[in-house]
Parts: structure tokens; sequence; C-alpha cells
């Protein structure tokens, strides 16, 4: 533990802070709202060890996949916008796509991992990974693993240019633009002044020895995908290569995995979008309604989405409370962004050491767990 936390929350919330100064390792913060109101605004701990630079109200981290939440209400957003039909074939604004077999791929393929476009075919370095007009196109023209629509499968990496795309082409914005005009600044595709140091932990806390409610025999199945280069898991999540403590990496604002931003910026976005103040009730309710569901064909275990946004299954597991209702998207590491709209809540978690829920992380889980409980 790294110290206690400082920040201000609501009484009836108190067990919040505890279970996050139990949990609080190296550095962290959490938000939550409820109906519009913010309840918890806490952080601790340090942004850098390396110097010992502590965590300040303001310090945005990396939050991972937490960005395709983002990256997904905005191109929502420019659909409603521009009245374009989630089942209208990509072709209609992006002619090239359809080439190699992809021809019949829509807009919510690309949105629930169904485009069958889950890793690039060759490598990609982190300076092409800055151009998204460069990384779409690798993309138009490659050939579907699956036929498109047919199967989902993570696009861990790749599901952040398809979707931007659809928002650069209707809008001539990149996502980072188009989010700071429309969402905030304080949600940042890009360098974040002092912004936290990614961390890991030791090797030997990071062996899978916990796994939970996921079966034995399917993460035997991830162990040894992610042994294996050829395989879809890692390939998805290895290409382009980088970390997010390289500038290059930081500034070339990757839609799927690069939004930068404080755990209040992160709930405040959750907030307004439960609100109504992103996107239409109705076309969020349509949004989190439940698309596919099953074994995916890169995690290898349970997910299941709506149009963009994650629904409780191995992939994302809630406590009890929050099954029934909660959607989102977690970030590797643990970072963790989630919206309840029936409890008009909004709940947010970025820390800076990465762990992982097989080597026993629990630490957006009970803090989930804890709001829930003050309800």
């Amino acid at each position: 533990m790294s110290g206690g936390a400082h920040g201000q929350v609501d009484p009836a919330f108190q067990q919040v802070r505890e279970v996050f100064e139990a949990h609080l390792e190296i550095g962290a913060a959490v938000a939550v709202f409820q109906a519009g109101r913010p309840v918890v605004d806490l952080w601790g701990g340090v942004a850098d060890s390396r110097t010992g630079r502590p965590w300040e109200r303001d310090t945005a981290v990396v939050t991972y996949s937490c960005a395709k939440a983002v990256t997904t209400a905005a191109a929502l957003d420019v659909a409603h916008r521009h009245g374009v039909g989630w089942d209208e074939p990509v072709t209609t604004w992006w002619p090239e796509f359809g080439a190699a077999g992809k021809s019949a791929t829509t807009l919510a393929d690309l949105l629930t991992h169904r485009a069958g476009l889950p890793a690039f075919d060759r490598p990609v370095s982190a300076a092409k990974a800055a151009d998204p007009v460069a990384m779409a196109a690798l993309l138009a023209e490659q050939t579907p693993v699956w036929e498109p629509g047919t199967r989902h499968g993570y696009h861990a990496l790749t599901f952040g240019w398809l979707v931007a795309e659809f928002v650069r082409r209707h809008t001539n914005s990149t996502i980072g633009e188009y989010v700071a005009r429309h969402f905030g600044a304080e949600l940042r595709f890009g360098a974040a002044p002092d912004m936290a140091r990614v961390e890991s932990p030791p090797a030997e806390q990071r062996r899978w020895t916990d796994p939970g409610p996921i079966g034995a025999d399917t993460v035997a199945r991830m162990a040894r995908a992610y042994r294996d280069p050829g395989s879809l898991a890692l390939r998805a999540s290895t290409n382009p290569f980088g970390s997010y403590n390289k500038p290059e990496v930081v500034a070339g604002g990757w839609p799927a995995t690069g939004l930068i931003t404080t755990a209040r910026g992160l709930a405040r976005f959750y907030s307004d979008l439960v609100g109504g103040a992103i996107l239409p009730p109705g076309l969020l309710t349509a949004a989190i309604g439940e698309q596919v569901r099953g074994t995916d064909a890169v995690l290898l275990l349970e997910s299941a989405f709506g149009l963009g946004f994650v629904l409780p299954s191995e992939n994302m597991i809630l406590p009890a409370a929050a099954r029934p209702t909660a959607f989102g998207h977690p970030g590797a590491g643990g970072a963790l962004g989630l919206g309840d709209i029936d409890h008009h809540l909004a709940i947010a978690f970025a820390p800076n050491l990465r762990r992982d829920w097989l080597a026993g992380d629990r630490r957006a889980h009970d803090l989930v767990t804890a709001v829930y409980d003050a309800l």
C-alpha cells in the first residue's frame, strides 16, 4: 500500500474509500457519480515510483481499452447526427473497404467485433500507427480471418482504427479531436501533462493463479494462446507494439487503447452518457442491448457486446448486483469505466500498476462491489 487517499467521499460511500486504500498499490484514482453528482473522487500513491512524484488530483493515466467506450460513443453520436444506420454497409461511406470479401460488413459488425479483422496481417510500427489514414488503408485492403458478421472476436487494437474511420470520414476529425470538441478536454487521445508512468508487478505476481469464475479449461486454452506467437490473441494485442511510457506511442492517440484521462474524467463521461448529455436515451438503450455473447474467437473466453460497449461476462467480471444493468469497458491492467442507467450511476478506476484478473487482481471488482453496496 502506498499511503492513504486524498479527495472527497460522500458519507454514504465511505466503504469505497476503505476499499480503495486497502488496494492502493503504486498509484491510482477512483471516481463515482450518482444522478450526475460526484460522490467519490479519490486519488493516492505515486505517479512515478522512480522519482516518487505523487499522484495529484489531476494526474492522468492511460486507461487502455477503456478508450473503446469513448470511441464508440463518438461513432454513435456521429451516426445519430448524420442519420447513418448501423446496419448499413460500411462501403456506403468507405468504398475501399469492400475489398477481399468485406462488402457486406456493417457498422454494427465493426462495433461488435464481428468484422473478422482482429489483427493486422503484417508488422505495423508505432510511427505508422500515428497515421489514421494509413492504418485504415491497411485494414481496407486486408482479407478477413472469418466471414464478417458470422463470429465475434475481440479486435483489441484494430477496433479503434475501424470505428475511428467512420468518425473521420463523416467529420474530417480524428477521434481525439472529436472527443475533445464534443465530450470534454479531459478525455485525451494524446499526451497529458505530468501523466502517470505505467508500471508492472514482478514476474512472479503476473502468473495466472486465480481464475475465479473462469473455468480451468478456458484458462488453459488462453495460456496456450498467449504462448503462441501465431495465435490471434497475441497478434491482436501486440501489433503494433509499444509501451505507453514511450512518447511516440502516447502521441499517436491510438483510438482503441490511447485514452489518457483521470478517473474523474472517465466517470464524468459515463455520467454524461447515462444522463443523456452525450447520446439520446433511446440510442444509448439500443447500444447497450446485447448484440453478441459466447466464446470469443480471439480471447477464447466468454465475451458479450452491445454496440461497442462490453456487457457483464468473463471478459468483464462484475459483482452480482451490477450484472443486470451495468455496461462499460475494462482496460488492460485493471482500469475500468462503468455506467448504469437504472441506478443513474457512473464509476471509473484508473491505476498505473498493471495487474491481471487471472493473477488475482480484484481492485476494480471490489470497488464496484462497495459502490453498489452503498446504494
